[in-house]
């Protein structure tokens, strides 16, 4: 069977260039707004999940939704510290960390507007667990004082969050001694002080949650089974550290891709409508050729293959566009509200194979559908009829 050569698709798509390049900006733009979603829930799922250690277990109260909502009283830390399942320092202390989070209001830099702000409060042992975190500027706080350091997305999008400024939250004035950076995670997002002294200032008698690393690297699931045996443990509840964030971002980022996938199919339908017209238009133009073509032995289906893979590779070059410009939005990073904490996170988009190959399938699947049709014209014209056309 004889098959047209690339070479006439490609002069054909450079002659009618005009039309050429409305389309792939008209499929360029779709992918953009497709990946761009498609990043934005990626790189919230990164900053969550990558929160969480492997190594790390947090025990919050049973049914609890996030450790905002979570109660442990002292009793129960005790009984923790004291377990073999929990790892031990140089000097014998469990790798373990009393915590409390609570959310404050603070001034947005840009906005002006207020925004909910998570504040930690973390036992000794917080920074040796969570080994990411890094004090960048400035020093740690001292225990048993007024003093907070800062995750950096914190001091990049409120006011007053500076080194040596003081914060009123609590009914006190915190003085911020240090700024941390966390690699992009959730921790960036929040304030750190002494628990003990955060407990005292809101009032609150009882921790959210404890983090403690394993002994044992495999040992989670003897250790929770051991747990939940001890009768003064039966309200609480394990998680690996890593999977408690994972779920933290799920309504979040399931919510971001659903409104996104609205949008891009409802621009989609405009991108494949553009490029039906496109191809309606380039058959118009082309019809003695297309019966040329079909005197000189090429059939239907060659005729149907060519305008179709024409379509489909003006819906590639515009997806990889439109790929292209979503990749200078890593540089930028945002913050939301996230429902299961009721507190801002600050995050940025993340490109990842996966999220190049979805968009560039979906950019396939427009050019496909907008360009089926009108290559089904194509093939079905009549040779006398074509030929006679002026």
């Amino acid at each position: 069977m004889m098959r047209i050569p690339f070479s006439y698709i490609w002069r054909s798509l450079w002659a009618r260039r005009l039309t050429t390049a409305l389309t792939v900006g008209g499929v360029a733009l779709v992918v953009f707004v497709f990946a761009g979603v498609l990043m934005l829930a990626r790189g919230l799922e990164a900053a969550l999940v990558e929160t969480g250690s492997p190594d790390n277990v947090i025990v919050l109260r049973r049914s609890a939704t996030s450790e905002l909502s979570s109660q442990l009283d002292r009793a129960t830390a005790d009984v923790l510290e004291t377990e073999s399942g929990v790892a031990r320092g140089a000097e014998g202390r469990a790798l373990l960390s009393r915590e409390v989070v609570l959310v404050i209001d603070l001034y947005k830099k840009k906005s002006n507007a207020l925004g909910n702000v998570s504040i930690r409060g973390v036992s000794s042992r917080a920074l040796e667990l969570r080994p990411g975190v890094h004090i960048v500027q400035g020093r740690p706080f001292q225990f048993g004082t007024h003093e907070v350091v800062v995750g950096k997305g914190i001091a990049t999008q409120f006011k007053g969050v500076t080194l040596g400024a003081e914060l009123a939250f609590g009914g006190d004035r915190w003085t911020v001694v240090g700024i941390a950076d966390a690699g992009g995670t959730a921790f960036d997002s929040e304030i750190w002080g002494d628990v003990d002294q955060f407990m005292q200032a809101f009032g609150r008698p009882v921790y959210s949650s404890v983090t403690f690393r394993l002994a044992q690297p495999g040992g989670f699931d003897q250790l929770k089974t051991r747990l939940q045996a001890d009768p003064r443990m039966q309200y609480v509840e394990l998680k690996h550290e890593r999977d408690y964030y994972l779920e933290q971002s799920k309504t979040l980022a399931t919510f971001i891709r659903t409104l996104g996938i609205v949008v891009t199919t409802i621009f989609s339908f405009g991108a494949m409508i553009g490029a039906m017209i496109t191809m309606y238009a380039a058959v118009a133009n082309r019809t003695i050729e297309v019966g040329t073509l079909r005197a000189l032995g090429f059939r239907r289906r060659s005729v149907l293959g060519a305008f179709l893979v024409e379509s489909v590779l003006l819906a590639l070059v515009g997806g990889a566009l439109g790929v292209a410009l979503a990749a200078l939005l890593s540089l930028e990073r945002i913050s939301v509200v996230n429902f299961q904490s009721f507190s801002e996170i600050g995050f940025g988009f993340a490109l990842s194979p996966g999220v190049v190959t979805r968009a560039l399938i979906f950019a396939v699947v427009m050019g496909v559908v907008g360009g089926f049709l009108p290559a089904m014209r194509a093939a079905r014209l009549n040779i006398v009829n074509a030929l006679r056309a002026s």
